[in-house]
Formats: structure tokens, sequence, C-alpha cells
């Protein structure tokens, strides 16, 4: 069987069940970075994704409905803003930095 090439977005899965994205690959260094449902991230050789790939202990799987378990990532309302806003008052602005000096020192 012919290791599958992996692919930034893709999701898998391991015999055990877990789900997992590949967030990033180095080819350069023959790595591949990978991130769980439940966040945590793992770099896995390229030659250990060939194995087990052979061995069929990896698996293409389907993004979960839920996928923002492995991201911490907060809605965007229709204005492109986080939808973690304190204050939606509108005419609240932060003040200008004019007067500070960032080279003073105590």
């Amino acid at each position: 069987m012919v290791a599958s090439q992996p692919s930034i977005g893709d999701w898998y899965r391991l015999t055990g069940g877990e789900l997992f994205e590949v967030v990033a690959i180095d080819d350069d260094e023959g790595t591949i970075d990978i991130q769980y449902f439940d966040g945590t991230v793992e770099e896995m050789d390229r030659e250990d994704w060939e194995a087990q790939w052979e061995e069929g202990a990896l698996e293409a799987a389907e993004a979960p409905e839920d996928w923002s378990g492995s991201v911490d990532a907060d809605g965007v309302d229709e204005e492109g803003r986080g939808s973690d806003n304190v204050n939606d008052d509108p005419t609240l602005r932060a003040r200008s930095l004019d007067g500070i000096d960032l080279f003073e020192f105590d």
C-alpha cells in the first residue's frame, strides 16, 4: 500500500480512534506537525508517518462536525469583530499615545 501524502488541513485517525489534523509540513526537516482534537500538538517524522500508514495504524478521516475543539477561535460578527466585545459602545475609542516617552527611565 502506498503511503498517503499528508496535506495541511487534512484530518486523519489513529487506530485508537484519536482524530488529528495536519497543521504543518517541513520538507527540509522531514517532519509533519499534527494537532489532536483536544489541541495537543506533536511532531512526527515522515518515516514514522509512512510506516504507520503501511501498517494500517493511520487512516484518512473526515473533519469532525465541531472542529473548533482543536483551536482557540472566537466567533466573528458581521463586521469582522470578535464575539468577545465587552462593551458594544461604538463611541468608545482608545486614547492617543501622544506624550508617552518610550525611552524614559526611572
